[in-house]
């Protein structure tokens, strides 16, 4: 039995699938700008803030250099840091080259693998959900290429003008073909043959008492009960929907951000 909760002086906020860069500079800054609205919107009662993952649409640390812009998003991260508020960052598959910078710089706590949290007595799997589940072979042994320290080296070597160019390319095709994808699965979606969904359940046998699972990856949001006592978060992203979650203490609602938000 699970111990009585008390109300939380806060509240945690989850946020997935920026994927700034793309698909071009001009709306990406808009939405740029648009989430600097929604940070200090939430920063007023903010505990924790968790981004999910893919951030950015390309991310490589160089040792000395990182990818241009973004500076609005960064500033404002770290100003909320700095307000003793903890940001973390569930590395996705499009910044999976973040090290040590956004720690060292922006105070941001970076996160490799799943993790479970505990919030007033409810237990959070958290993760960004690429690679997770059965099948999607070819996914998983890219994602250890690009997480072989080797490669990461020999990425290096290039100079940051042509590997950046190289690396926004590729992730933006990647992305449009997601898109696309995810599109034609929208229509016909269920949820019980998909990966992930198979993923939950498995971690299910073994955690039995966890009350939410919240993923990013997926592009559209669901909030779906899997059992009588736990529910499935999917964040949804920032291209189209400009989703988020919150967590009072007691529920997790997803919600939409729209600009009028801030008038209120």
């Amino acid at each position: 039995m699970k111990e009585k909760t008390m109300p939380m002086k806060g509240k945690i906020y989850f946020a997935s699938d920026f994927h700034l860069g793309i698909p071009d500079y001009a709306s990406s800054l808009k939405r740029e700008k648009l989430l600097v609205q929604w940070l200090d919107l939430i920063k007023k009662d903010a505990l924790e803030i968790f981004l999910m993952g893919d951030i950015f649409d390309f991310w490589f640390e160089y040792k000395t250099v990182v990818p241009k812009g973004f500076v609005r998003l960064l500033g404002k991260l770290a100003e909320i840091t700095d307000l003793g508020i903890p940001v973390h960052l569930f590395k996705g598959n499009h910044d999976v080259w973040a090290f040590n910078y956004l720690n060292k710089e922006v105070n941001i706590i970076l996160h490799r693998e799943p993790e479970i949290k505990v919030f007033n007595n409810k237990k959070f799997y958290l993760a960004h959900g690429d690679g997770l589940g059965p099948g999607d072979k070819g996914y998983k042994f890219l994602k250890k290429v690009f997480e072989c320290r080797i490669n990461q080296w020999l990425f290096r070597w290039l100079h940051p003008d042509l590997g950046t160019r190289m690396g926004l390319y590729f992730s933006s095709k990647s992305r449009l073909a997601q898109i696309a994808k995810e599109g034609k699965k929208a229509n016909n979606f269920d949820l019980k043959n998909e990966m992930l969904f198979k993923y939950t359940l498995e971690v299910l046998k073994k955690e039995i008492d966890i009350d939410y699972f919240v993923f990013g990856h997926w592009h559209y949001p669901i909030n779906k009960k899997i059992s009588d006592n736990c529910c499935l978060i999917v964040l949804g992203d920032w291209l189209s929907n400009f989703s988020y979650a919150v967590f009072d203490g007691e529920n997790i609602e997803q919600k939409f951000f729209k600009i009028n938000e801030i008038e209120n």
